[in-house]
Order: structure tokens, then sequence, then C-alpha cells
């Protein structure tokens, strides 16, 4: 099974965000949020009109780091980091339904939804190839990046965070990046880091995301993903 983590071919959307700004709690996140965006990343160098971003979230140091780039550029940049404002469960990926995991792996947004009940939400495709393949017959599902400070399973980082985390999506899917990416990782998987939890049970899950985490944190380029038969994801 192919997981691939190479961004699709730029698809202009040019309806997106004024759809998206029909609803009213859209408009008051560009209001509040944007200004000040546009000017981070002009600061960085990076064009609003040639936006594309990537997200990665850690479990220890519960933080979500949003990365951005041009188009054209060859490597992501360190925009800005949001704390994770709630956790639930413990260390490892999520496999059945109602476990309280939040999950571990290579994902993507494949939802907006501007009248969350935690005021705004971004939809991750969980359960992926790998969690079906590894997780139980009821996987569980509906797993967001929103706002409040409240969650069972879902990675919660404010209605002001959640505001500009999903302006910058808005702005990446309007500017025509169609494959908006987030990597979970319980930790930073250095060679440190496993060797400490040596003795867990989801040391060989862990060693299998450890290439795309070190890919990433390398070159700063994402990795191509596969998931293999047993479930394990693995680097091409």
């Amino acid at each position: 099974m192919l997981f691939t983590t190479i961004a699709a071919r730029p698809v202009a959307a040019p309806g997106f965000r004024d759809e998206q700004l029909l609803h009213p709690r859209v408009q008051a996140a560009y209001h509040d949020a944007w200004p000040a965006l546009r000017s981070l990343l002009r600061a960085h160098a990076i064009e609003p009109s040639q936006l594309e971003v990537f997200f990665r979230v850690f479990k220890v140091g519960t933080r979500l780091e949003v990365w951005a780039r041009n188009r054209t550029d060859a490597s992501f940049q360190l925009l800005k980091t949001y704390p994770l404002a709630g956790t639930s469960g413990t260390l490892g990926p999520k496999r059945r339904e109602g476990d309280g995991q939040v999950p571990e792996g290579f994902y993507r947004i494949d939802r907006f939804n501007p009248e969350s009940l935690y005021h705004l939400s971004l939809g991750l495709d969980y359960p992926n190839a790998a969690d079906r393949l590894l997780g139980s017959a009821k996987p569980g599902g509906d797993i967001f990046i929103h706002g409040s400070n409240v969650t069972i399973g879902c990675l919660p980082i404010t209605d002001a965070g959640i505001r500009e985390v999903y302006v910058l999506a808005t702005e990446a899917r309007h500017a025509g990046q169609t494959d908006l990416q987030v990597h979970i990782f319980p930790f930073e998987l250095t060679d440190e880091q496993l060797q400490r939890r040596r003795g867990s049970v989801h040391y060989a899950f862990w060693q299998s995301l450890a290439a795309g985490y070190r890919q990433f944190a390398k070159h700063h380029t994402l990795p191509t993903v596969q998931v293999e038969p047993g479930g394990a994801y693995v680097v091409r």
C-alpha cells in the first residue's frame, strides 16, 4: 500500500476561500488573525498566493508546529508553534474506538469544519491504511485539530489557536495545495529518545515512524511513506 507524502500537484481552488467566508466564525477568524499572519508569512519571505503548509505534532512537549513554504521552495520553514491545550490517553497509537488515544502516524487534513462544536476544526483522515491493518475492527474516527481545551483523542489548541491554523490551512488550500499533511509523533524520534523507551510495547511501531521523522528533521522536506502489508510504515 502506498501512503505518499509528496504534495499533490497544485490545483487552484478559487471558490474555496469564498465558501469558507460565508461562515461567521471564519469571517471573524480572518478579521482577527489574518493581518498578523500575513505579516508573519512575509517576514519569512512566503507569498500567500504561493503558500503551502505542513503540520507536525508531538505528544511529549504537547505542541503543534506549523511549517510553511512557497510552492517553488525546496524546503519548509518553521512558522509558528501552538501548545496543545489538552491531552488524553498515553504514548502509543490509537487502535480502537473509545480508547481515548490520540493517533500517531502520517495523516492528511480531509475536512474543514467551520461550524464545529469546538469553534473551528480540521479533520484528519484517521484511520489510514496502517491504522486499519493494525487496529481493531472498529478503530474509531472523527479526529480533529480544533479549538477549546478539552479532548478525547483530538488535538485542541484553544479557540485563538485554531483561528490562526484554520486561516493558514484555508489560505494554503485557496492557493492550490490539495495535500495538507499532519504528522503525529509520540516524541522526537531520535536514537537517544527511542533507546530510552526500548522496553515499550510500542517500540517497533515507533521505529517504523522514525525514518519519516528523521527525513523531515534533516531536510525539511516531506518523505514518501509506504504502508507494508503488516501495517508498518516505511520510507522509500
